[in-house]
């Protein structure tokens, strides 16, 4: 058996463990100290759900831990935050955040009483105070009450594009890596060395219809890099808590080439941007969760950057 069959099999009978006062909060330890919770595929965000709509979770190493994204919202942020401390006594030291999108993002401030670094790509800060005011006025909008305490706290140590940034968390090291415009401008992967375990938020979607905000033919050149990772499994920001890697993006991969190649034919025949969102990729439809809620305004934007490609 190949290990990241493997792997899949070990995490479908792994423990999930459930937050005393919130049933709803899983846990699944997917490798040793490595533990993840699902977020929840929902359309829109409420009261109900508190914006838990993306996969977060943390790393535990000898010395502390590493957060990875931080949730949605502000009490999203505490049940990681308490799950945490339920899981080790090691001290958190690092709160990384994989790019800008409030699912991820908003539970930061859970985290500043720890006096935590919080780490991003260099344009993360920039992005996160073009966006702060629009981010926050929904999610209020959304949650009411339970918005209460979320902010987009920026990096305080950033990751330039084209490198990487390495962090010993005693025993465990982990490799930041800032990728250039793809999903975002603002994206990164973490690899753990120990597990070969790669968190890619939202550079992969896994049966959540991929959601784009920076450049399809730019998101296609970093899936092409990240296929060089020699991971064995991977978590995904949205979708199944792990998957093997790298058959784990070939459909992101499919469906970001059918859009890209279908608005440069649409293009060449003088489609109007209406016709290429009503013509392109909509064979893609039954295979993704979430569909009517993205695809058109990925079509929309691929429409507008291509319209100008050489």
């Amino acid at each position: 058996m190949k290990l990241p069959q493997l792997a899949v099999i070990l995490f479908a009978c792994a423990p999930r463990l459930a937050l005393a006062d919130d049933p709803g909060f899983n846990l699944t330890e997917i490798a040793p100290g490595i533990f993840v919770h699902q977020g929840k595929m929902v359309a829109e965000r409420t009261p109900a759900n508190m914006g838990d709509q993306a996969n977060i979770g943390f790393i535990v190493g000898e010395k502390c831990v590493a957060t990875l994204d931080a949730g949605g919202s502000m009490k999203v942020g505490l049940l990681l935050r308490e799950a945490i401390k339920k899981t080790t006594d090691k001290p958190i030291c690092y709160v990384i955040n994989s790019h800008v999108h409030p699912d991820h993002m908003f539970g930061n401030a859970a985290f500043k009483a720890d006096n935590v670094t919080f780490i991003g790509h260099e344009r993360l800060a920039k992005a996160a105070a073009a966006r702060n005011s629009n981010y926050t006025n929904s999610l209020k909008r959304d949650l009411g009450d339970a918005a209460n305490g979320s902010e987009l706290t920026p990096p305080t140590q950033t990751v330039k594009a084209g490198e990487t940034l390495e962090l010993d968390l005693g025993g465990r090291m982990l490799i930041i890596q800032a990728w250039p415009v793809g999903h975002t401008d603002n994206d990164i992967s973490v690899l753990d060395e120990q597990t070969q375990t790669l968190w890619l938020g939202d550079l992969l979607f896994m049966e959540h219809v991929p959601a784009m905000d920076g450049s399809i033919p730019g998101w296609l050149k970093v899936i092409a890099e990240l296929k060089k990772i020699p991971a064995k499994i991977v978590i995904p920001g949205h979708g199944p808590a792990t998957a093997p890697w790298p058959s784990a993006v070939e459909p992101e991969e499919r469906y970001l080439t059918k859009v890209a190649d279908g608005v440069r034919k649409a293009l060449k025949e003088k489609q109007t941007i209406q016709e290429a969102i009503e013509n392109v990729g909509w064979d893609e439809k039954d295979k993704w969760q979430q569909f009517e809620n993205f695809h058109r305004r990925t079509v929309t934007a691929t429409y507008a950057e291509l319209e100008w490609e050489d």
